[in-house]
């Protein structure tokens, strides 16, 4: 299939399918067919077996030979640059889960792998299409707040320690190896989406816990708080993303108003605020209502993540067609994903700002076409962090005696979910 064709079927395969499956879900609106599936649980392709015409793979270099047009990469957080790259190169489309990259250097070689071969690249980063966004977007595209100066992008997912150790099984599982400032791109993304704009700067502090290591078999800190400066000057707070009180919450106050979603707010609620002198023609001091999605609500709202599984799935095919890339393409995926790396380096010189390169530029790229840090164990060498402030943190013998017995009792394989 040729990019731009807008009347065929585009196939796709899933890497990764416990997270992928969400995916395939969308209906045939979208124009989508799954042939292939890549995952290493043999229990999981026993069911994707069942399913006619789809093939099934362990090996990921003989999946890329299967005849598709697209890939969607649902395997570990910290290792979809390296396949979204291979895939490219294979001739396929990309939809990469988030984070698009876990070094500078990785995003350098994507965004270069993106340009050469001509492919669609999109990070589905699902949070920016949740409906209060797609609404606050809607509005401060009209100017209701005006030109925004100061936004909060909160992502913070709580979890008991047994649920903790459900979504990380084994002490290998990359979410026990994550520094704090590198998952916030759910954060960061809608705050970008919303306003069109792009970060030139971060500073981040880290939030330890200092007896993590009694009840956790974490090795990263549990929080963090990222301050970022935008291109137009604006400043953005980011935080997450362990803390007790989780939930999801967005706020930008412009030059004429302030706009926010309704905290634990099961409707979805926009809140839009001005004061008295602010006011235009038609507009209220307080407003606080339920948005609707600017069309295919009814799918939408059935959708996985307020409907953002919907959403990049539909932006996705959109490209495809069309033949331009998607909004969250590339070097927006690639940016607010090094947010995260260097606020980790700012976290560890107790908030030390940082320039943001300008990745869409080749001069700038080959200025970071080497730069390899980073926290993540198997990266492990002299000059290389640890993914806490705190430094090695290492569990205490019964608490790695507790995770054993918990993971053998659930009957959880581990990595289950991660290919070589």
């Amino acid at each position: 299939m040729q990019i731009g064709n807008n009347n065929a079927v585009i196939r796709i395969g899933i890497v990764g399918y416990k997270r992928g499956q969400s995916f395939q879900k969308s209906p045939d609106v979208l124009g989508f067919k799954l042939v292939a599936v890549c995952d290493q649980d043999a229990d999981r392709l026993k069911n994707v077996q069942a399913m006619e015409g789809v093939a099934t793979y362990t090996e990921y270099d003989k999946f890329l030979e299967h005849d598709m047009d697209a890939v969607i990469l649902a395997n570990y957080f910290h290792q979809h640059a390296p396949f979204a790259i291979k895939a490219l190169r294979a001739g396929k489309h990309v939809l990469s889960e988030t984070t698009a990259c876990k070094t500078i250097q990785e995003g350098v070689e994507l965004i270069r792998t993106v340009e050469q071969t001509g492919k669609v690249y999109l990070l589905a980063e699902n949070y920016a299409y949740i409906r209060y966004n797609q609404e606050m977007k809607r509005l401060y595209q009209n100017g209701t707040i005006g030109e925004v100066r100061y936004a909060i992008g909160e992502y913070n997912h709580t979890f008991s320690k047994d649920q903790a150790l459900g979504v990380a099984p084994g002490p290998d599982h990359w979410r026990n190896h994550i520094a704090s400032t590198h998952y916030s791109t759910h954060a960061i993304a809608p705050l970008m989406y919303i306003t069109d704009t792009m970060p030139v700067k971060v500073n981040a502090l880290s939030i330890a816990d200092p007896d993590q290591e009694h009840h956790s078999v974490r090795r990263g800190d549990p929080g963090s708080v990222i301050l970022m400066r935008m291109n137009n000057g604006a400043v953005f707070q980011i935080f997450g993303k362990n803390l007790s009180g989780g939930g999801t919450y967005y706020r930008l106050h412009g030059t004429r108003g302030m706009m926010e979603n309704v905290r634990k707010s099961p409707q979805q609620l926009v809140h839009v605020s001005h004061a008295p002198w602010e006011l235009q023609p038609g507009e209220s001091e307080d407003m606080v209502y339920t948005p609707e999605y600017p069309f295919h609500a009814e799918i939408a709202k059935n959708a996985g993540h307020g409907g953002g599984d919907f959403w990049t799935m539909y932006y996705f095919g959109e490209a495809i067609r069309s033949g331009e890339q998607p909004y969250l393409n590339v070097y927006r995926g690639v940016a607010m994903s090094i947010v995260g790396i260097l606020a980790w380096k700012s976290a560890l010189e107790d908030g030390a700002p940082y320039d943001v390169p300008d990745l869409s530029k080749e001069e700038v790229r080959k200025l970071h076409e080497r730069d390899d840090w980073s926290p993540w164990p198997e990266d492990r060498r002299p000059g290389q962090p640890f993914p806490s402030i705190r430094g090695e943190i290492k569990p205490t013998d019964e608490m790695v005696a507790y995770a054993n017995r918990y993971w053998a009792e659930k009957g959880i394989k581990v990595n289950f979910n991660s290919l070589p």
